[in-house]
């Protein structure tokens, strides 16, 4: 069984940054395709982007396309989320989950993991 942790939320201005982190624990996490998701307060859970076991391919919401970018070590267990050029609106709880589903953007339900979410508050 995979237990997923974030970190890396935290509070900033419009136009900053922030680089989430995903650490995975329990054994393989190479076997795992892997979303990041978020949740503003009083809206449904989004999924952000995705990114294949490998770290070959990526997927992103239309929303954050060009401003975010996730990557993977493998070796450290461990999935990123860069999140350059934040806005208000980007403003939520941030999840990631892990899948060991084929598809690399799968129906929520499909993934088999979540972790507990990090706050990321964007002011304007």
């Amino acid at each position: 069984q995979v237990q997923l942790v974030e970190s890396g939320g935290g509070s900033v201005q419009a136009g900053g940054s922030l680089r989430l982190s995903c650490a995975a624990s329990g054994g393989g996490f190479s076997t795992y395709h892997i979303g990041w998701f978020r949740q503003a307060q009083g809206k449904e859970r989004e999924r952000v982007g995705a990114i294949s076991r490998s770290g070959g391919s990526t997927w992103y919401a239309d929303s954050v396309e060009g401003r975010f970018t996730i990557d993977r070590d493998n070796a450290k267990d461990t999935v990123y989320l860069q999140m350059n050029s934040l806005r208000p609106d980007d403003t939520g709880v941030y999840y990631c989950a892990a899948t060991l589903g084929l598809s690399l953007v799968p129906r929520i339900s499909e993934y088999n993991y979540w972790g507990q979410g990090t706050q990321v508050t964007v002011s304007s």
